[in-house]
């Protein structure tokens, strides 16, 4: 039984989740020559061991590091230099720091055969945190806390109260009329809006959270016609809107009783041999009571800032971790049926699977790698690369979005140059 310091998880869920997620039931373990790193260090080959072109490696560096994002290191100045600092309601409600220099990993079968800048550092990794987010639903799925991603929403959630002290101060006369609980599900749209719709970015969810409308993300079209546009059936339209994201969070973390970071590191992080420093962060009004306790719920990104603050390192075991189909080192901790569906294209939109799975169909985000292949991405730009083919993870931070193909052919070339 899974379980997480100061909280209580249900006994029949663990019993649930070990009857239908065990080995036992169907899930392969990893094969015995597969090389997992240990917690604090991870073995190092020269590209010829595996079967890699040592001098076209090291070309494919040089152009990560070449094609620095020309955004400012001062992640709050690039914040306001982007669409995101003109969009309405567009300040910053997370924190943000200064980043890195370009940084990034090779990883062929398992081993290091290249790394540039300082994998390291911590950093936000914007969008790929919604990579986490979706695992954390998978657990839940695992778990029993939801039956089937197709269910809808509305009838798991329980009345959400906000926790805002700072507000106590204000006349309870002009609250009249608000209600005293986040409702995410209230109205007639949002009542039929799924799990699947949510992870798939197709919900069309309607309304505000964090003092972030959903109109105000990304806003198209008219302005006069933000507010008042039909609403798209859920499932019908893919829209790519942080708002919608962060409803995801707080509807799983409704589920679980518990801060998703907490669930996280002893789920995934702690088993994968990740280190002490990441960090997973929501915004300084997302806070609510949850069992008489203050629970901040965190972001699915770092859009308005906030989000997950984690190293190369980190974001390489979790890429491993699905490589690997779940698995690491003989342990099931993701069920390969979630990343399969993880992995499964979006009607509405092809090349994107789970957030923040995006896809290779038909070869064509990434014309260089096979169509098999997918990456967890965010702004940044932060790419977490997976070539199952290949045996291959590629971790790439602060490059630029149109140089990614790029580098992806080059350390693909330097496979076929053996």
């Amino acid at each position: 039984m899974h379980i997480l310091v100061g909280q209580r998880l249900c006994f029949s869920l663990c019993i649930i989740s070990c009857l239908f997620f065990s080995p036992a039931s169907g899930q392969k373990k990893s094969p015995k020559n597969q090389y997992f790193p240990p917690p604090g260090t991870w073995e190092q080959r020269r590209p010829e061991q595996v079967g890699m072109n040592a001098a076209l490696l090291q070309e494919a560096v040089q152009f990560a590091v070449a094609n620095e994002t020309k955004a400012p290191r001062d992640l709050r100045d690039a914040h306001y230099e982007s669409a995101f600092g003109r969009e309405p309601f567009g300040y910053p409600i997370g924190p943000m720091k200064e980043r890195g220099t370009p940084s990034g990993l090779v990883i062929r079968n398992g081993y290091v055969v290249a790394q540039w800048g300082t994998p390291e550092r911590v950093d936000l990794t914007f969008s790929v945190a919604k990579s986490f987010l979706s695992t954390m639903v998978g657990l839940a799925q695992q778990d029993g806390l939801i039956k089937s991603i197709d269910d809808k929403v509305a009838p798991y959630m329980a009345p959400i109260i906000p926790f805002a002290p700072w507000n106590q101060s204000v006349d309870k006369a002009d609250e009249l009329g608000q209600t005293d609980v986040i409702d995410l599900f209230a109205t007639e749209h949002n009542r039929q809006i799924s799990w699947d719709h949510l992870l798939r970015q197709t919900s069309d969810w309607e309304g505000t959270l964090w003092g972030k409308p959903d109109w105000a993300d990304r806003p198209q079209g008219k302005p006069e016609e933000w507010r008042t546009r039909p609403r798209n059936a859920p499932g019908s339209v893919y829209k790519y809107n942080d708002t919608r994201v962060n409803v995801l969070a707080l509807a799983t973390m409704n589920l679980w009783r518990l801060p998703l970071p907490q669930v996280l590191k002893e789920r995934i992080m702690d088993p994968i041999g990740a280190s002490s420093s990441w960090r997973w962060t929501g915004y300084e009004n997302s806070w609510v009571i949850m069992d008489g306790v203050p629970m901040q719920a965190v972001s699915g990104g770092s859009h308005w800032g906030g989000g997950l603050f984690i190293s190369a390192w980190d974001q390489a075991r979790f890429g491993l971790l699905t490589l690997r189909n779940g698995s690491w080192n003989g342990r099931s901790l993701l069920a390969p049926d979630w990343l399969r569906l993880a992995r499964t294209p979006t009607p509405a939109q092809p090349t994107y699977g789970f957030m923040n799975y995006f896809l290779n169909t038909d070869r064509k985000l990434y014309p260089s790698a096979p169509a098999t292949a997918f990456a967890h991405i965010g702004a940044g730009t932060n790419m977490v690369y997976v070539d199952p083919e290949n045996d291959l993870i590629i971790v790439a931070r602060w490059i630029e979005n149109n140089a990614l193909d790029g580098l992806i052919g080059r350390v693909l070339k330097s496979l076929q140059a053996k």
